[in-house]
C-alpha cells in the first residue's frame, strides 16, 4: 500500500534541496535580505530626512534673532568692558523693517527665595525654589506662549513696577498653585507678588515653564537686576539676516559690533543643508540597491558556472588555462554590469523627466551622474563576477567531464 509524503517528509526534502548548494543559498539569501533592508531603509530614511527638513524649516527658529550683551575696549584700551543692552531696547528695534515684535529678557541672579508662604516650616523638606526671570510685556508673543489661566502682565504693570508674577506650569506645580482666582500670592525675596497667570506652553525658551516671571522694571526696583540677558526679536520670514545686521546699530550706533547676535541660517546655507539631507537619503538607497544588483549578478554567474561544468571541463581538456576561464566569466559579468548600468541610467533619466513634467519642475542633474552610473554598473558587475570566475577556474577537467 503506497503512502503519500507526510508533512515531515516534505520538510526534510525542502531542507535538503535548500542546503544542496550552500553557496547559491547564501547569495540568494543575501539578495532577499538586501531587498527587505532596502525597503525598510527607504521608509526609515525618508521619515528621518523629512524630520530633518522639517527641523530646518522650523518657522520659530527661522524668524528668531537674539541679541546678547558683548564686550568692547575700555577708554584706556587695556581692558574689555561689558556692553549692556539698553533698557529701552524694545523701543529702539521695534520700528526696524522686518521686525514684528521684540522682548527684553533677563535672568535674575542670584536667585531670590521663592515660596508660596511667607514663613517656611523648618521641619518640612527643603524644596529648591524656581528660578526668577524678568521680561518686558511682549515676551509672551515673542516666545509663542499660551496661558493655562489668567493673563500676562502688560505695559502698565511694567511701567509701575507692580509686584505681579506669571508662573510657568512646572513652577506653579512646585509651589502648589493651580488657579489665579482669589488672587493667590507668592513671596519673592520676602515680598508678596500677586500671581496673575500660569504659563502653559512656549514655542521657544522652555526654561520659562520652570520659572517665575516678573516685569523687568519690577526686577530692577526690587531684585537688584542690573543687566538684561538678551533681546529676543521675532522677524518676518526671510528678514532675519537684515534684522540681525540692523539691530546692533539701533541699540548702540557707536559699538554695534560689540553685541553677540544669533540669526537664522541664511537661505543659501539652508538650501545646502536640505539638499545634503536628501542626497544622503537617495545615496543610501542607491547603495543598497546596487549591492542587491551585484548579488543578483553573482547568483546568475554562479548558476551559469554550475550549469556549464561540462563546457568548462572540455575547454580545460583542450588546453584552456585557468586564467582564461576566469577571464571569460569575469568578462561576462562585466558585460552584464555595463549593460545594467546603461539601462539603469536611461530608466533613471526617463523617470526624472517624467516626474519633472508631472510636477512642472525644471530637471537638474550633474553631467557626471550618467557617466558615473554606467561606470558604477560596470564596476558592480566586475566585483560580482570575481567569486564565480575563481570557482570556475578551479574546476578540474576530469571531474567536470565525469559530472557532465
Amino acid at each position: 500500500m503506497a503512502h503519500g509524503f507526510t508533512l515531515r517528509d516534505l520538510l526534510a526534502e525542502s531542507l535538503e534541496g535548500v542546503g544542496a548548494r550552500p553557496s547559491r543559498l547564501i547569495i540568494t539569501l543575501l539578495g532577499t535580505v538586501l531587498g527587505i533592508a532596502s525597503l525598510v531603509a527607504t521608509m526609515g530614511l525618508a521619515q528621518t530626512t523629512a524630520g530633518q527638513i522639517a527641523k530646518s524649516f522650523d518657522l520659530l527658529q527661522a524668524t528668531r534673532v537674539t541679541v546678547e550683551p558683548g564686550t568692547a575696549e575700555g577708554r584706556g584700551g587695556t581692558e574689555r568692558v561689558t556692553v549692556a543692552l539698553p533698557w529701552n531696547s524694545v523701543e529702539r528695534v521695534e520700528n526696524l523693517v522686518g521686525v514684528q515684535r521684540a522682548a527684553l529678557y533677563a535672568e535674575v541672579s542670584p536667585t531670590p527665595e521663592v515660596a508660596a508662604v511667607q514663613v517656611v516650616d523648618p521641619a518640612e523638606a527643603a524644596v529648591a525654589p524656581p528660578p526668577v526671570v524678568a521680561a518686558s510685556p511682549e515676551l509672551l508673543e515673542v516666545v509663542a506662549g499660551t496661558l493655562t489661566t489668567g493673563r500676562f502682565f502688560d505695559a502698565g504693570h511694567n511701567v509701575r513696577a507692580d509686584r505681579v508674577v506669571v508662573l510657568g506650569k512646572e513652577a506653579a506645580e512646585r509651589l502648589g498653585i493651580n488657579r489665579v482666582s482669589g488672587q493667590p500670592a507668592v513671596f519673592i525675596g520676602g515680598r508678596a507678588y500677586s500671581v496673575i497667570g500660569i504659563l502653559d506652553a512656549v514655542g521657544v525658551r522652555d526654561n520659562l515653564l520652570r520659572s517665575a516671571i516678573v516685569p523687568i522694571e519690577t526686577a530692577r526696583a526690587d531684585l537688584g537686576l542690573t543687566l538684561a540677558t538678551s533681546l529676543d526679536i521675532e522677524a518676518d520670514v526671510g528678514a532675519g539676516q537684515v534684522v540681525a545686521h540692523q539691530a546692533p546699530i539701533a541699540l548702540d550706533p557707536n559699538n554695534p559690533d560689540s553685541f553677540k547676535v544669533k540669526a537664522p541660517t541664511p537661505p543659501s546655507a539652508l538650501q545646502g543643508q536640505v539638499a545634503a539631507d536628501i542626497n544622503v537619503l537617495f545615496v543610501a538607497i542607491g547603495v543598497v540597491a546596487l549591492v542587491g544588483g551585484g548579488i543578483g549578478i553573482a547568483n546568475v554567474t554562479l548558476l551559469s558556472v554550475t550549469e556549464r561544468r561540462g563546457e568548462i571541463g572540455l575547454r580545460r581538456a583542450l588546453g584552456a588555462k585557468t586564467s582564461q576561464i576566469a577571464k571569460q566569466f569575469i568578462l561576462e559579468s562585466l558585460t552584464t554590469g555595463l549593460l545594467g548600468g546603461l539601462i539603469g541610467v536611461a530608466v533613471g533619466l526617463f523617470v526624472l523627466l517624467g516626474v519633472c513634467l508631472f510636477q512642472h519642475w525644471t530637471p537638474v542633474i550633474a553631467p557626471w551622474v550618467p557617466v558615473g552610473g554606467v561606470f558604477v554598473g560596470a564596476l558592480v558587475g566586475l566585483v560580482a563576477g570575481t567569486y564565480p570566475a575563481l570557482k570556475a577556474a578551479r574546476i578540474e577537467p576530469v571531474d567536470a567531464l565525469r559530472s557532465a
